[in-house]
C-alpha cells in the first residue's frame, strides 16, 4: 500500500528530535516536504533528516499537490490559523496539543472540517501506546473493580523567558503544555466528562504563565486530581485507583522509544506492595505508531486516532480550569459547549 505523503509545518525541536524520525521508520508514513519561514533552516533540516523538499515559507508546502497531510507542531497560538489553512488547502492535518488557545478556537477547526471533507486530529501521542492500552483493559476488565479516583502528576524545569512555552500570549504555561494529558488520560480512564472543575493556578510573577496548576475533575464515577508544574523537579506519575485494586503507570507520557515500559498491577494485599504484578511493555515508539494510524485513516478511511470531537471537550476541561483559578468556584465545563 502506497504511504501517506506528509508535510512539516515548521523545525520545532519536538519536530526535528522526535516526531519526524519516528514517522520516518512507520510503515504508512513519509516526511516528504518540511518548512520555514527561513528558508536556510528548512534546508538544514531536510539534509540533516533526509527529507526530499525544503520550502521557505508555509504556504508553498501547503501548494504543493504531492502532498497529503500536514503535521502541525508550530507554536500553540498558530494551531488553529496554519490547521485551517492547511485544511482549506485540501491537505489532512494533525496539529499539536493543545488543539487551540480556548475551546471557540476548537470549535472553528471543527467547522472546517466538516466544511472541507478533510482528516483533522489532536498529536495526543498517548492514545496510541500499548501501555494506555493496558491500562484501559485492565480498567474496562473489571481489574481493578470500579474506577474511583485518578491522581497524576507532571513537571519539569524551565525559567527561561525565551522560551516558546513561556511566553503567555503564545499559549504558554503549564496546563496547555503539560497539565492536558492528565486531562485528557482522566477522560479515557473514566470514559466520561467531568461535570464540575476546580483549579488553583500559581502564575510566575514575570512572564505571567502558570508555573503551578492544581485541579480537581468531578467525574459521575469519581474523582481526578493533578498537579502540573515547570519550574520545580522533572517528575510524572499516574495512579488510577479503584474499589479492588490500583494501576500504577511508571513514566505515562514521554514513554522512551528505546526501552519497555512498565505499569503495576496492585490488588492491595498489603501496603509493601505483596499484591503488585509488574506488566513490561515491548519498547516501541509512540510517535511512530500516532502517525501509522493517522495515515492509515487517511488512506483507508475511518477516524483518526483523537478526533476533534473529543479535543473540543478537552479544551473545554482545560478553560473551565483557568475560570475556576480566577473565579474561585466550581466552574462547569459544558457551559461552553451548549
Amino acid at each position: 500500500m502506497p504511504k501517506v505523503r506528509w508535510g512539516v509545518l515548521g523545525v520545532a525541536g519536538i519536530a526535528v528530535q522526535k516526531v519526524i524520525p519516528a514517522m520516518q521508520r512507520g510503515k504508512d508514513s513519509q516526511i516528504a516536504a518540511i518548512a520555514s519561514r527561513d528558508l536556510r533552516k528548512a534546508r538544514k533540516a531536510a539534509r540533516a533528516l533526509g527529507i526530499p523538499k525544503a520550502y521557505g515559507s508555509y504556504d508553498e508546502l501547503l501548494a504543493d499537490p504531492e502532498i497529503d497531510a500536514i503535521y502541525n507542531p508550530l507554536p500553540n497560538h498558530l494551531h488553529v490559523p496554519w490547521s485551517i489553512r492547511a485544511a482549506e488547502a485540501g491537505k489532512h492535518v494533525l496539529c499539536e496539543k493543545p488543539i487551540g488557545l480556548n475551546v471557540d478556537e476548537a470549535k472553528r477547526l471543527r467547522d472546517v472540517r466538516d466544511r472541507t471533507g478533510v482528516k483533522i486530529g489532536e498529536a495526543f501521542m498517548v492514545r496510541s501506546h500499548p501501555q494506555w492500552l493496558k491500562a484501559l483493559e485492565l480498567v474496562r476488565g473489571g481489574r481493578i473493580g470500579e474506577v474511583r479516583s485518578f491522581m497524576g502528576f507532571f513537571s519539569y524545569a524551565n525559567s527561561d523567558p525565551a522560551n516558546i512555552r513561556n511566553v503567555l500570549e503564545y499559549g504558554g504555561g503549564g496546563l496547555m503544555d503539560i497539565g492536558c494529558y492528565p486531562i485528557f488520560t482522566s477522560r479515557l480512564i473514566f470514559g466520561a466528562e467531568p461535570r464540575r472543575v476546580l483549579g488553583l493556578v500559581e502564575r510566575d510573577p514575570k512572564m505571567k504563565i502558570d508555573r503551578l496548576t492544581s485541579a480537581i475533575l468531578d467525574y459521575p464515577a469519581g474523582q481526578c486530581i493533578f498537579t502540573c508544574g515547570t519550574q520545580i523537579v522533572a517528575y510524572q506519575r499516574v495512579h488510577i485507583f479503584g474499589s479492588r485494586g490500583r494501576v500504577e503507570i511508571e513514566i505515562p507520557f514521554n514513554a522512551p522509544p528505546d526501552r519497555s515500559c512498565r505499569i503495576f498491577l496492585d490488588n492491595g494485599r498489603d501496603l509493601l506492595g505483596a499484591g503488585i504484578k509488574t506488566h513490561k511493555l515491548p519498547k516501541c515508539d509512540q510517535y511512530t505508531m500516532q502517525g501509522d494510524l493517522f495515515s492509515r485513516a487517511v488512506r483507508d478511511g475511518g477516524e483518526v486516532p483523537v478526533p476533534l470531537e473529543s479535543s473540543i471537550r478537552n479544551m473545554a476541561v482545560i478553560d473551565a480550569v483557568f475560570r475556576s483559578a480566577e473565579s474561585g468556584r466550581w466552574e462547569d465545563p459544558c457551559d461552553r459547549l451548549r
